[in-house]
This record gives C-alpha cells, sequence and structure tokens, in this order.
C-alpha cells in the first residue's frame, strides 16, 4: 500500500498531530512528483532483526531526542540471524537508566549486578545458551532512558509498548517476572483493574497472563538496594517463577 503525499500535506497532518513514524513508513523521492511514502509492516509483523532495528530508529516519543543508545535487550544468543533467541524466562524491568544508555544494555551497574546474582541462585545466567534453570531474555518496558531517569511518562509507555508485546510474541517465554511498579502496570493493565492504584507489594504471590505467558509480579533490584529487608520477598518470587516455568506446557 502507498500513500501520495506531498511534503505541504505532511507538514498539514503534523499540525494535526498525525505522525508517520520511521518504524512505519518509507519515504521515496521521484525524481519529479509527490513523495511517496510506502507503509512497512506493523510492529506486530516484524521479525526479531526487523524488530531492532524499528527500536533503534524509533522517534515515536521525545525520548528519542536525549538518548544515546536504545536499550533493546539481552540474553541468549540467537540461533541464527534473524531469528528470536529461544528462552525460557524473560525479565522485563521499567526503563534504562544512566548505565544502560551509555552501554546500551539493560539492567548494568549495581541493580544489574544484584539482578545477575538473583537470576544465578535460580540456574540462569546472561548470555548463556545453556543454565540450568534455562535461558533467560532480559529487557525492559521502555527503549530509552527518560531524562535525569524520571518515572516513564503514560504516553511513552503507550507507545513503547508495541516493541514489547512484539518481542513476548516472538520470544515465547514460558514465564515472565514483571520488576518494578511500571513494568507492572504496563503488563497487567488489561488484566487486572484499577492497576495504577494497586500496590506492587499486594500484587506480589499470584500468576497473571500477557498474551497467554504466565507472569509472576517482583521487585525491581534498584529498589531492592535501598530496601534490603525486602530481599527475601524477592526470593519468595523468583521461586513461585521456578516452579511456574517448570511446569509442562500444554
Amino acid at each position: 500500500m502507498s500513500l501520495q503525499l506531498d511534503h505541504r500535506r505532511r507538514a498539514m497532518l503534523a499540525e494535526m498531530g498525525v505522525h508517520l513514524p520511521e518504524a512505519a513508513v518509507r519515504i521515496t523521492e521521484p525524481e519529479s512528483g509527490p513523495a511517496t511514502v510506502v507503509a512497512r509492516p506493523a510492529v506486530a509483523d516484524l521479525s526479531w532483526s526487523a524488530l531492532q532495528q524499528a527500536v533503534a530508529g524509533c522517534e515515536a516519543c521525545t525520548l528519542c531526542q536525549q538518548r544515546r543508545h536504545t536499550v533493546f535487550g539481552t540474553g541468549a544468543p540467537e540461533p541464527s540471524p534473524g531469528e528470536a533467541p529461544p528462552v525460557d524466562w524473560m525479565i522485563v524491568g521499567e526503563a534504562p537508566g544512566e548505565h544502560e544508555d551509555l552501554q546500551g544494555e539493560p539492567f548494568v551497574g549495581q541493580a544489574g549486578r544484584l539482578l545477575d546474582n538473583m537470576l544465578k541462585a535460580v540456574g540462569l545466567q546472561r548470555h548463556a545458551q545453556q543454565a540450568p534453570g534455562g535461558r533467560v531474555y532480559i529487557t525492559n518496558v521502555l527503549k530509552c532512558r527518560p531524562p535525569g531517569n524520571r518515572n516513564p511518562q503514560p504516553d511513552e509507555v503507550a507507545r513503547c509498548e508495541p516493541y514489547l508485546r512484539r518481542q513476548v510474541a516472538l520470544l515465547r517465554p514460558r514465564i515472565i517476572v514483571a520488576m518494578g511498579r511500571f513494568a507492572v502496570q504496563s503488563l497487567l493493565r488489561d488484566s487486572v483493574a484499577d492497576i495504577e492504584s494497586q500496590p506492587l507489594g499486594r500484587l506480589r504471590g499470584q500468576i497473571y497472563a500477557y498474551e497467554g505467558v504466565p507472569v509472576v509480579v517482583t521487585y525491581h533490584p534498584a529498589y531492592l538496594l535501598r530496601n534490603l529487608v525486602d530481599k527475601r520477598k524477592a526470593w519468595a518470587d523468583l521461586c513461585l517463577a521456578l516452579s511456574t516455568a517448570s511446569r509442562p506446557q500444554g
């Protein structure tokens, strides 16, 4: 499908708040006549490699203006070019911080070291193709760092969520561990009433679902660094995730 839009019409659409993001369209400039805008596949149709490229070039919200790197995710090595890595666990955090923005990888720095230790305790290891507890993939709801590490805004979460949804669809993990309030709200928005007003501690200890995948709720490692007493609760959450992931699928 193609749309014939000259620059004037594109400017008019922009004034009305209608934007054609780079990830959704390709613009070709013919030798004469109006520009041709050729629609690219929707996010829900992208392959793994195409999804990575879409995130890398995303300009859907203003977070793109200050980022150094997008943070797509990290985990088990891809089996072949363009395919999603097969995983058993998917860890979903909230948003990149300063270190993540610099390195282009989620959960680095002190919080990342704590996460790695938590995963090691249940037999998981970042980047490992084979580990006792299975293979893990780590990502965030937002793929760009909010300025000053502020909380994600609802419109930013809404614009980034299709990328996360597609990651889940391609990875098909056995379990998702949602770490932190904004990850929990994004993943459970359609299944838990008044999710924004629910304290995270009250949501723990249950099995939810996102796109047909079981979800366990727990605290973000950065929170645990400030609240050491809740590490015991986080361990219980990981044990719940481990027992859920170990159940036969069918």
